[in-house]
């Protein structure tokens, strides 16, 4: 398993991002349900009070009283354990948020395999799935902190619910600087390539772009696409990849059923049918284990995703 560079947090960039615009902004109000320290939000309690609402051990509340201060015209944020965020108050973000068109914007922490050795009970791996379902529901995962700012200063004004997956722990640089654009429901090229397209979110991004460097030492030039939004996603980039590069390869930190693959799929076979690999977490309760350990197991890391283009590039040529 490969070591790698990790800079800070993506939960600290959001953390620091609205911090900032919440001094400028009084309408800005932080939500959490004990889980100030798991987001970060210790500073932000501290030095705005009156813009931050504690809840306890309650997520269905807090989605709750987020809905209702976002009718009374704040911008509201709700962040804590994705696992609870969307699984345990699942009902109040259908209902109080996406069905009744409030802008919460829903922050689940932790996603994917963040919390590694705790479990299933912990792992949030049917996020996507269950939320891409709901009318009106923006999903996106930013791939690092850069991106997570450019995110957070847009969802402050952005006036649809969205759910945010941001991991846990470090994560190296994708963007090296601010100069990259962002825009929510536009996929990003992150490299040319036309043997066959790796479509990362979230924290695998960052290993697609290491396994297509790989690969360029073969001589298989891979394109490399960061999906940080998956409602909506970007066809139009799904299907240009498949038409200019034949094959493709998703990649997600999440259940192989109703993610980004079937994203995907469901895109490429009603518009230019090719071959499609979904590299995720099989239908199995993930091992225990650190994050990139599982990473590892299940083949979505920069390792598991070169062996796999390889033979999937190599096959019927």
């Amino acid at each position: 398993m490969n070591t790698i560079q990790q800079t800070v947090p993506c939960r600290q960039s959001f953390t620091e991002t609205l911090l900032e615009m919440a001094k400028r902004d009084r309408n800005i109000i932080a939500v959490t349900s004990d889980a100030r320290g798991s987001v970060t939000l210790t500073d932000f309690a501290k030095e705005l009070p009156e813009q931050f609402v504690e809840a306890g051990i309650a997520e269905q509340n807090a989605v709750g009283m987020g809905a209702g201060l976002a009718m009374a015209g704040k911008k509201v944020f709700v962040c804590g354990p994705a696992c609870f965020y969307v699984a345990r108050s699942l009902e109040q973000v259908k209902v109080d948020v996406a069905y009744s068109g409030n802008p919460v914007k829903i922050i689940g922490v932790s996603g994917g395999v963040s919390y590694g050795a705790l479990g299933a009970t912990h792992h949030s791996l049917h996020d996507i799935a269950a939320l891409r379902t709901f009318p009106g529901m923006k999903v996106i995962l930013p791939c690092d902190v850069r991106q997570t700012r450019k995110l957070t200063e847009i969802l402050v004004n952005y006036p649809h619910p969205a759910y945010v997956r941001v991991g846990r722990n470090a994560v190296p640089d994708v963007y090296p600087d601010d100069s990259f654009d962002f825009q929510i429901g536009k996929a990003n090229m992150l490299t040319e390539g036309n043997d066959l397209t790796l479509i990362g979110t979230g924290e695998t991004v960052y290993h697609c772009l290491e396994a297509a460097k790989k690969l360029g030492t073969d001589g298989i030039q891979a394109r490399v696409m960061d999906m940080h939004t998956l409602k909506p996603a970007d066809s139009e980039a799904i299907i240009r990849a498949a038409r200019e590069t034949g094959k493709i390869i998703t990649v997600e930190e999440h259940s192989i059923y109703g993610g980004l693959g079937a994203i995907v799929a469901e895109t490429v076979v009603k518009n230019c049918p090719v071959p499609v690999r979904i590299l995720g977490i099989p239908d199995e309760n993930a091992i225990h284990a650190a994050p990139l350990e599982i990473f590892h197991h299940y083949g979505i890391d920069s390792e598991g995703i070169y062996k796999t283009a390889v033979e999937f590039f190599n096959r019927n040529q």
